[in-house]
């Protein structure tokens, strides 16, 4: 195998090692927490493994790009704070379906694409923040019960933060499934199996999961994995993706999946120089990476048992770093704009309180009142410099 080659190959393992890594655990909490049994998790976070490897595979030989597909970590956050979606785990999976209907959508009604996009940044980056602060308030949290596993864990992590920030999570992950095999006194390996079920469509589930969940990927997923592979100089196609990733979406729904989407952070690697030193051929780390996931899946049961035999909170603290980066990049978004800092801040704390008003769980309620207060905002404010005063912090 010629050099340039063996280093594609290796850089596409890297990037599945550390997408997979880094939010699996992320996945898994959401998942369990809108309904699914360990089992059912386990076999959402294998057909989502499956689904981007897939689409990875095709789109990366279909375009001769680096089109890094992953899961919707962002997505997984939304569900872990949403909490219990009203007709259980059936209307989750349905949520699902109309989730990959929406992101089909936007690859084919053009309007429905632009609808999505309008949305302000702000609002957008706001209601992000506010999904994931419960979840990165965890490690600390965690720690008035398991003080020095978790300190531990803390201490690791901003370590390599400061020395290797891209093996940060992935090494403090290894460390806490070092640690529940060593406390549980081993660990038993758990055949890999897709368990099916029949999905429930609920208007609930629909506006209070499908629709945050869609606008969430794209803003957070879609839309910065367009902007980083056009700063490597690729024209993602646009529709080819969205088809190819609603359509990965819509089959891996009624087995788990809640959702799958042009990878972000780690689109980098593959569209870097790192992975080959002619872009033309750095498709083939994509390729590899696809490959990489197909292998991974097959070790969804066992991580799914072992972090089932985690102690309190372990594995939530360790959720919460791996998001605390994309947090501060959610609440520096959602407040850069000055005109929009307040109702920024509404669509925020209202997205972190877990209200469910009418069974629609707090992200809806949270964009639909940033996007009324930041309207009426506009339509009677009488100038921007009256507005930036408002708005100046005291």
């Amino acid at each position: 195998m010629e050099r340039s080659l063996l280093t594609a190959v290796s850089t596409g393992v890297v990037t599945a090692l550390v997408g997979f890594g880094s939010s699996f655990a992320v996945v898994l909490a959401g998942l369990g927490a809108v309904g699914a049994s360990s089992a059912q998790a386990a076999s959402g976070l294998m057909a989502l493994c499956v689904t981007q490897a897939l689409a990875m595979l095709y789109l990366s030989w279909r375009h001769r790009m680096p089109l890094t597909i992953a899961w919707s970590t962002p997505g997984a956050a939304l569900l872990a704070t949403q909490g219990y979606a009203d007709g259980g785990w059936p209307a989750a999976v349905g949520a699902f379906l109309v989730t990959g209907t929406l992101i089909l959508a936007c690859g084919l009604v053009r309007p429905l694409a632009r609808a999505v996009a309008a949305i302000p940044t702000s609002l957008a980056q706001a209601m992000l923040a506010g999904i994931l602060l419960p979840l990165c308030l965890a490690p600390f949290l965690a720690l008035e019960h398991e003080p020095w596993l978790v300190g531990a864990l803390l201490v690791t992590w901003v370590a390599l933060m400061r020395f290797a920030p891209r093996a940060a999570t992935p090494v403090t992950f290894a460390v806490a499934i070092a640690v529940v095999v060593a406390t549980a006194g081993g660990a038993s390996v758990a055949a890999p199996a897709l368990t099916f079920t029949a999905p429930a469509l609920t208007w609930q589930a629909a506006l209070g999961i499908a629709v945050p969940l869609t606008i969430v990927t794209m803003a957070s997923q879609n839309v910065p994995g367009v902007a980083i592979l056009a700063a490597h100089g690729y024209t993602v196609p646009w529709r080819s993706a969205m088809l190819t990733t609603g359509v990965g979406t819509l089959v891996g729904a009624t087995a788990g999946g809640h959702a799958i989407n042009l990878a972000a952070i780690t689109a980098a690697l593959p569209a870097s120089e790192q992975a080959h030193p002619d872009p033309r051929r750095r498709w083939l780390a994509t390729s590899a990476a696809g490959a990489s996931y197909l292998v991974l899946a097959l070790g969804a049961g066992t991580l799914t048992g072992l972090i089932g035999a985690a102690p309190e909170g372990l594995i939530e603290a360790v959720a919460g770093l791996a998001l605390l980066g994309t947090f501060a990049s959610a609440v520096t978004g959602a407040m850069a704009d000055g005109s929009d800092r307040v109702p920024a801040a509404l669509t925020l704390l209202i997205g972190a309180s877990g209200i469910a008003i009418a069974g629609i769980g707090s992200a809806f309620w949270a964009l639909a009142a940033g996007l009324a207060v930041r309207t009426l905002w506009r339509a009677t404010r009488p100038s921007s410099s009256t507005t930036r005063e408002a708005v100046r912090p005291s």
